[in-house]
């Protein structure tokens, strides 16, 4: 299952700069995670994106972010399977 199309990511100047579905996002590392705000500018610049969409993961500093919780949203089990059934 797909959750999201995550086109772009990066990190620079303490911010995650990302197009997920199309749409521009830019957070702080600040208010994302302690954890990636400190790490050096390599820690933060290795990083892997799901396959699924699902989310991201810093491998050097063991540190996972969810797509959904950058966004703000939740997926639940009816949502996800209707939205698979408007796809198909």
């Amino acid at each position: 299952m797909k959750y999201h199309d995550v086109q772009s990511v990066d990190v620079r100047n303490g911010m995650l700069i990302m197009i997920v579905d199309g749409i521009s996002i830019s957070k702080s590392l600040k208010d994302i995670s302690p954890l990636l705000a400190n790490a050096t500018v390599v820690e933060q610049s290795k990083f892997e994106v799901s396959l699924s969409g699902y989310g991201i993961h810093w491998p050097l500093v063991d540190e996972d972010i969810s797509i959904d919780g950058l966004l703000g949203i939740s997926h639940h089990r009816k949502q996800q399977e209707r939205v698979r059934w408007l796809r198909e």
